[in-house]
């Protein structure tokens, strides 16, 4: 016996519930012709005819009707396979990305609208706690980190570049003028990590550009940094972004601390449309901000 054909079993319940070959043929969207074939094919697959021909139209043969309540079956299966599909395809449930509370803030949530209207059923849990998030442990879906990986089930790719440089405010500028004109800022006041964020480069550059000297300030987060910086209490290496948008002038733009934007996926969860549609939403947005993330922007 020949393999049956899904689509041949639909033409056969088009027919008997429609009685023609012109109606069922109407039902389906499909040529008379396609459907005269298929019920040909369909016969020659049973090795029995399944319909009387009559001039007023198709009339199930015993045989026929002793295959529709099975047809009719089948067809219900591939109704509820379908609705199944939809039900998983939909884009709806939590995400939880763990990242920055810098990239958070000032770059991901601003063009949250966007994902969010296209998928409105979507719920994005982000988190910044400043301990390191495990996604081998599940504590989150993914992440956008700059620190890559070493171990873990995790699938790994770096979808852009951030740039730090040296800033200061206008004011600053203004009120120490030979401090900045010194290459080496020997006598700057400098604003940066505290000792708990010694694996950081930018910490690691801080300690070495100063010699010895205390830092001004030490915090525990960029905010504050950034916000000391406008207050005109120092200098401080910040992302190039971050310090464009708050207006600061920057000093030095290359310190040789660019950091890669790493994309941090647990791989049992890499084929999960509403993870890769999270995954998506990331890749364009760094993608839309590749000169502004990575370099300083010359205003003119």
């Amino acid at each position: 016996m020949q393999s049956l054909i899904w689509d041949d079993i639909r033409v056969f319940l088009a027919v008997a519930q429609t009685g023609t070959i012109s109606n069922a043929a109407t039902l389906l969207g499909v040529g008379i012709a396609t459907v005269s074939r298929k019920i040909e094919r369909l016969e020659a697959t049973f090795g029995m005819p399944l319909f009387f021909r009559h001039q007023t139209g198709y009339q199930l043969t015993e045989d026929g009707r002793g295959l529709l309540e099975k047809a009719e079956a089948m067809e219900t299966a591939a109704n509820s396979f379908l609705t199944e599909v939809d039900v998983r395809t939909k884009i709806a449930g939590k995400v939880r990305l763990a990242t920055t509370e810098m990239l958070a803030s000032n770059l991901i949530i601003p063009n949250l609208p966007v994902l969010l209207k296209k998928y409105p059923d979507l719920a994005l849990e982000i988190i910044t706690d400043s301990r390191t998030v495990n996604l081998h442990r599940r504590d989150a879906d993914l992440a956008l980190r700059l620190v890559r990986p070493e171990q873990g089930h995790v699938t790994v790719r770096q979808i852009g570049i951030l740039g730090f440089g040296l800033y200061a405010s206008k004011q600053y500028c203004e009120n120490y003028p030979s401090q900045i004109s010194d290459e080496a800022y020997s006598h700057a006041h400098f604003i940066g990590w505290t000792d708990e964020s010694q694996q950081l480069p930018m910490y690691k550059w801080m300690e070495k550009t100063l010699n010895g000297r205390p830092l001004s300030i030490a915090t525990t987060s960029l905010s504050a940094q950034v916000a000391a910086v406008k207050a005109g209490l120092g200098l401080a290496v910040l992302p190039h972004f971050i310090a464009d948008s708050a207006d600061l002038i920057c000093l030095s733009p290359k310190l040789g601390l660019n950091q890669p934007l790493w994309l941090v996926i647990h791989a049992d969860l890499a084929y999960s449309l509403k993870i890769r549609k999270v995954v998506d939403f990331l890749t364009e947005i760094v993608s839309q901000h590749l000169q502004q993330l990575s370099s300083q922007i010359i205003k003119s």
